[in-house]
């Protein structure tokens, strides 16, 4: 968090009006004497910067996330010729995330399952009993 600037200035005011060392000024006014050191330097806190991007294209950029939906930053790095954290400021200034694909498991199927709840119906008719287990606990690696 940064100071105020009126703030700062008025630690400097003060320790050039009293003639205060900088550890006492820091002290006194309960800050940092970095902080103070600092503000001697530089009174004014800085400034971010909302810089374009000047190696990437955003169109070109653009395509690529249209030809490779799935790729890594640090494809679409290399095929740029640009760095990777390059590429991961010019996602978020044209406001591209990535999520997920879909909300079930990748290797789910729906045809499969339906057999496998067609079995346990079965099962169920003819009266037999069903014993679910859970495996968690066990190594399977032995």
């Amino acid at each position: 968090m940064t100071y105020p600037i009126l703030f700062r200035r008025k630690v400097l005011s003060v320790r050039e009006k009293e003639n205060l060392s900088i550890a006492q000024v820091a002290k006194r006014f309960g800050v940092g004497v970095a902080s103070v050191m600092r503000w001697i330097k530089t009174p004014d806190p800085k400034t971010t910067r909302n810089k374009p991007a000047t190696r990437i294209n955003m169109e070109m950029l653009a395509q690529d996330i249209k030809n490779y939906p799935d790729a890594y930053q640090y494809e679409r790095a290399k095929r740029l010729g640009v760095s990777k954290q390059g590429i991961n400021h010019a996602l978020k200034r044209l406001g591209v995330t990535y999520k997920k694909k879909s909300l079930c498991h990748p290797k789910a199927s729906e045809k499969e399952r339906r057999i496998f709840q067609q079995k346990i119906e079965d099962y169920e008719r003819a009266g037999r009993v069903i014993v679910y287990l859970d495996e968690s606990g066990f190594a399977h690696d032995m």
